[in-house]
């Protein structure tokens, strides 16, 4: 009898060879189960939790069939998956360096680009929610610079008329001229103006947004390395819904990350309608406010808790015994895993038994 070869559930075609050990690396494997996670549960006809606002910036929370988010059905031969790809629809609108998205699904046949997303993997409970009730777990959402240049080429795309463009502009417009952009202490007394303006065509947008950022959930127990049984979900975030991370109700009185990532999604619209096209990496650089450009911004699990808290968030409905359907192959024997020296002793009680 034939062995199968190692190989995810349902990607009969993809950019990543998983019989080669380089596909299962840490960062390859990160995105690559997430997919393939969204078709099983596709085939459980399961749908992933869908996070998107209504009119009012409202986080709801909705089902989005995998058809419908990929665009083509996951387990046909016509699905391509093609990773750390470009996205063409958005090639016109930014200058610079080509940015490249963590899944781009594609058509097998005609090669059709279908939709793009990023893909965050991330572990409930952190370290937040850890000492709570187990249905209050939630997990830290870390949001990285190319996820804004996605949120701003987004909503560009949904004003790509000179009417849009137009009315876009009129929003933006009710903010006053700041003649520096790098100077935190000339944007701060225009702030709330700026997160009004965000807002307001958030609003705009409702009817159009569109997924954005896969968000798969993995729970342990409590902070054990022990998966629960009830282990494994998919949120998806709207490109809308994503900024809503960022917005707090309180005055601002100094811009942190969060109320930075609100000003780079304002200047690059402002570029946009005055040119056509804005540039990504510039604006993150220049509009930095002393503040380290390795993350946008991060939200921890009891804040994320607010967003997420749901039933699927309190029993994922993805058993552990499931996750061999999804990994096949004995793909597993091709991982190589961080070691971390305090997962081992927690994880090896007999270790340590009777030590003095």
């Amino acid at each position: 009898m034939t062995q199968p070869l190692p190989s995810l559930f349902g990607q009969k075609h993809s950019s990543r060879d998983y019989t080669q050990k380089r596909s299962w690396g840490k960062n390859m494997f990160n995105s690559s189960f997430p997919a393939s996670l969204i078709a099983y549960m596709y085939s459980r006809n399961i749908k992933p939790v869908y996070l998107k606002i209504d009119r009012n910036c409202k986080v709801r929370h909705g089902y989005i069939a995998a058809d419908k988010l990929f665009g083509i059905d996951p387990l046909s031969d016509s699905a391509y998956y093609s990773y750390e790809a470009e996205f063409p629809f958005y090639s016109t609108l930014y200058t610079g360096p080509r940015e490249k998205m963590d899944l781009v699904m594609m058509n097998n046949v005609s090669k059709e680009v279908l939709s793009g997303f990023e893909i965050k993997l991330t572990a409930m409970p952190d370290n937040t929610t850890a000492g709570k009730r187990e249905e209050e777990y939630s997990c830290e959402i870390v949001v990285r610079p190319p996820t804004v240049w996605n949120i701003a080429c987004s909503i560009c795309s949904a004003y790509d008329t000179v009417n849009r463009r137009e009315r876009l502009r009129r929003f933006l417009n009710r903010v006053p001229m700041i003649n520096n952009w790098a100077e935190a202490g000339e944007v701060l007394p225009h702030f709330e103006e700026i997160r009004q303006s965000i807002l307001d065509i958030c609003s705009d947008l409702s009817a159009r947004q569109r997924p954005l950022v896969i968000q798969p959930v993995w729970k342990t127990d409590g902070k054990k390395m022990r998966l629960k049984d009830d282990c494994m979900d998919v949120f998806v975030w709207s490109n809308l819904a994503v900024i809503q991370m960022c917005v707090k109700d309180a005055p601002v009185t100094e811009i942190d990350r969060s109320d930075r990532t609100l000003v780079w999604i304002f200047r690059m619209l402002l570029e946009y309608v005055a040119h056509g096209c804005f540039d990504y990496r510039r604006i993150v650089r220049l509009q930095s406010y002393s503040l380290a450009n390795d993350k946008a911004f991060s939200i921890p699990g009891n804040r994320s808790y607010h967003f997420l808290k749901s039933e699927e968030q309190h029993h994922p409905r993805i058993r552990k015994e499931e996750i061999k359907n999804v990994i096949l192959g004995g793909g597993q024997n091709l991982l190589s895993p961080e070691r971390r020296f305090d997962a081992v002793l927690v994880n090896s009680p007999d270790l340590l038994k009777n030590n003095r």
